[in-house]
Formats: structure tokens, C-alpha cells, sequence
């Protein structure tokens, strides 16, 4: 599982506000469908359908290649964010090679195309790693779950025919 590594993939997950939650851990999540990633010309066609889908996607520039804007989009990346709270300097890093562990062995329940960030509640510095482990893997199905239900709402939204509006032009005199 590749690594959410700028600021801004970070932010452009949180915002979404798409989450589940455990008792130690929560997951931010931003699922990418399979049309988005599978355009044949390229990120072009990828931005202008995140713009009409509504996708918390950023329009490429043209310097990026179409095979590095397909590579980044069909991918799994993991972002971490374990708070102070959690406890000293050890413990976040302890906590947090818990969780790349346990998201590495628990990918196969996420969606093909996804971005995530597990972020740590206080709890989980003290949790005993099995009880970290069946937290991922139930928050993983559950992720996995909403996608696919978000997707069925999307398709059901795409087949209804659009509604045109005239609107009438108002000029002063």
C-alpha cells in the first residue's frame, strides 16, 4: 500500500467528511470509481469527470503524464495521523507502524481505487494488537461497504434525465 505523502492529499480526504469509526480508531475515506481511472485519453477526460461527478479530484496540469496521472488514480495510499494526545514521540511511532502492519494485511477489504487516513484515537497507545486488528479489518469492510452503496446512489442519480431551465436574461434600462 503506497503512502499519502503531500498536505494536500491529506486535506482533499478529511474534507470529503466520508468516516467510519471504532472504538480506537477512525477512518477518513475518498473512493475513486473505476470510470474516472480508465479513460482512454488520458487526465482530460479524468478531471472533467471529477468536475461533473462532483469528485474531490484537482485537474492535472498538462506536464503531468497521462500513465502518472492513471498510476497515481489506480492505487490504494495510506495516510496516518496520530495526535499528541496519543502520547509521547515512542508511542505515536509505535502506534503507527501498528497501523501501516495492519492496513498492509487488511488492503484486499478496501475498494481498488481509494485513498485512506487512519487517524488514532488517545485509546489506541494503550489497545492490544488484536483488538487494533479486528477494528481495521471491521472499518476496511465497512469502507468497502459504503463505496459500493455510494456508487449504486451515484449510478441511480446518473440515469435520471437532466432538467434544462431557461432563464431569462434581465437587462437594465
Amino acid at each position: 500500500m503506497d503512502r499519502l505523502k503531500s498536505h494536500r492529499d491529506f486535506v482533499r480526504v478529511l474534507k470529503r467528511r466520508r468516516k467510519v469509526t471504532e472504538k480506537d480508531i477512525v477512518v477518513h475515506f475518498l473512493v475513486y470509481d473505476d470510470s474516472c481511472c480508465s479513460h482512454a485519453d488520458g487526465h482530460h477526460n479524468a478531471a472533467a469527470h471529477a468536475e461533473s461527478t462532483g469528485k474531490a479530484m484537482e485537474a492535472t496540469s498538462s506536464s503531468v503524464s497521462k500513465d502518472a496521472f492513471r498510476q497515481n488514480m489506480t492505487r490504494r495510499r495510506l495516510g496516518l495521523a496520530v495526535s499528541k494526545n496519543v502520547g509521547n514521540a515512542v508511542m505515536r511511532n509505535h502506534v503507527k507502524r501498528r497501523f501501516r502492519v495492519l492496513a498492509g494485511a487488511h488492503e484486499s477489504s478496501l475498494p481498488q481505487h481509494c485513498d485512506i487516513v487512519m487517524r488514532a484515537k488517545p485509546s489506541a497507545a494503550h489497545a492490544d494488537f488484536s483488538s487494533l486488528e479486528t477494528q481495521v479489518e471491521e472499518l476496511f469492510v465497512a469502507v468497502s461497504r459504503k463505496s459500493v452503496q455510494n456508487g449504486k446512489a451515484r449510478q441511480g442519480r446518473n440515469d435520471m434525465k437532466p432538467v434544462t431551465v431557461a432563464v431569462a436574461e434581465g437587462g437594465r434600462s
